[in-house]
């Protein structure tokens, strides 16, 4: 007889044991956080760097090659070097670490209740097919559990960033420099304060995103990734008890370095982890900026200036069929505050331990993969949001041609211009202009009236006359090419 399927306490189906498998699309999967079901296909980059199962391969090549470290520079007396053969060998220990290896480790795991050893042991079972039993005492050597999973760590978030996070955010910066070049002469209105201002041009917005954007990408692309690796407390004690005669502060810089990360001199039985709190802060400061782009895209489509192309087949509402929602900068919207949201918690707990060692940072950064599958989701939205817009330039045009008054600017400052070279009746500018424009539409054909009224000199009202809305934008296509 089949077992009857398993209830909540509610009395309802456990829906617990219905993820399927790990390839199953992300539709028919089931999972408690959105990032690894709904979104899994958008995120399944960071998977290789910041999972639980890619820590531990990490954890698995900090000791291998730490092993390997050791031996070719004869730290220890009578262990030389390996064989080229035998270093091969422990290296395939990590490439060729898979989901079976993954559920061996938690099988030891779930003996040794400590992930750092189960990873010792681990390699420890595969020495003596390499012919180096004798070294098994050599895993693990002179270490505490944070040498290892800060290095782990560190080469995780370095990948994460160089490989996945940041290039999505260089593209997606370069998609809205190109969108800014080609929309540089598109004349518009902007909105100070949410009222009509001094016009601009479209391209020039952009290239003010793409540039404020690109200045956080520049410095998150200047991390410091610190590592090291100097024992329970930092003192190398350990290593100089049991070892004295080895250089061990060279011995550890070398191998952090080795490894690509910064060395790390000074730290207590943890690193410090301020290189992270400090990436964490550029990478949510690239998200709020990201934020502030799609509340203005969304206002943007909101009055006309973007069309949305339709989506064959997709549906705006389900009850008005006429409506195409910009639910791809909404979307990324919610994922930029909640990435934000983590990377800040992160970036405030990891920066404080309990004297020498707490166990805060352990819970906190098995979050990293979070705060950034939630900003790397986002960053996929906007890009695929911004594929599927068209600039109205009808309705750019339009605005611009009922909002007249905002020459108002350059007609006082001509004056005062004029007013400065010795042309008369040119006082009180600033007022005239207020009395003429503050709270009223005015024409074009009032405008024009009223420069000719100025007694201007014939060169100023000439250039006055001939300004419009649409061209009263300065140099705005100019400046666009400061983007490069």
């Amino acid at each position: 007889m089949a077992d009857s399927p398993s209830r909540t306490p509610s009395g309802r189906l456990s829906l617990a044991a219905a993820g399927g498998p790990a390839g199953a699309p992300a539709q028919n999967r089931i999972a408690l956080g959105p990032l690894d079901g709904r979104y899994q296909a958008a995120t399944a980059p960071l998977v290789d760097y910041l999972s639980e199962a890619a820590l531990n391969r990490d954890r698995v090549a900090v000791e291998v090659e730490w092993l390997i470290h050791l031996t070719r520079h004869s730290v220890l007396p009578g262990a030389g070097p390996l064989t080229p053969e035998q270093e091969e060998g422990l290296r395939e220990i990590v490439t060729e670490f898979d989901p079976a290896s993954v559920a061996e480790l938690a099988e030891i795991e779930a003996v040794t209740v400590h992930d750092v050893k189960a990873v010792e042991y681990y390699i420890g079972r595969r020495l003596e097919a390499l012919g180096i039993k004798h070294l098994t005492p050599m895993v693990h050597f002179g270490c505490t559990s944070e040498d290892i999973n800060n290095l782990s760590y560190a080469l995780g978030i370095k990948g994460a960033v160089e490989d996945v996070w940041l290039p999505a955010a260089r593209a997606l910066v370069a998609q809205v420099a190109e969108m800014a070049r080609s929309t540089k002469d598109v004349p518009m209105l902007s909105r100070t304060h949410g009222q009509p201002a001094t016009p601009t041009t479209l391209g020039k917005e952009l290239a003010v995103i793409a540039h404020r954007l690109g200045r956080q990408l520049d410095r998150v692309a200047r991390t410091e990734f610190l590592g090291k690796i100097n024992g329970a407390t930092g003192t190398y004690a350990a290593h100089y008890a049991s070892v004295p005669s080895a250089d061990w502060q060279q011995v550890a810089k070398s191998f952090v370095e080795g490894l690509g990360l910064t060395w790390n001199p000074l730290t207590t039985q943890i690193e410090s982890h301020d290189w992270q709190a400090e990436l964490y802060a550029d990478m949510a400061r690239f998200n709020r900026i990201l934020h502030n782009v799609c509340t203005d895209i969304w206002s943007y489509i909101s009055i006309g200036y973007f069309a949305q192309i339709p989506v064959a087949g997709a549906t705006g509402s389900s009850t008005m069929p006429h409506k195409v929602n910009p639910i791809r900068f909404e979307n990324a919207e919610a994922n930029l505050e909640i990435s934000s949201a983590l990377l800040d918690t992160l970036g405030a707990t990891l920066v404080t331990s309990r004297w020498q060692r707490d166990l805060t940072d352990s819970s906190s950064q098995r979050n990293i993969g979070v705060a950034f599958g939630h900003s790397l989701l986002a960053i996929s939205n906007v890009a695929k949001g911004l594929e599927r817009l068209d600039v109205a330039e009808e309705v750019l045009a339009a605005d611009l041609d009922t909002n007249w008054e905002v020459l108002a600017e350059a007609i006082q400052m001509v004056m005062r211009a004029e007013a400065i070279a010795g042309v008369e009746g040119m006082d009180n500018p600033y007022e005239r202009l207020k009395d003429l424009t503050r709270g009223h539409r005015v024409d074009a054909a009032r405008m024009k009236e009223f420069v000719s009224g100025l007694g201007l000199s014939p060169e100023a009202e000439a250039r006055l006359l001939a300004l419009t809305p649409g061209t009263y934008n300065g140099i705005a296509a100019d400046l666009v090419q400061h983007l490069g």
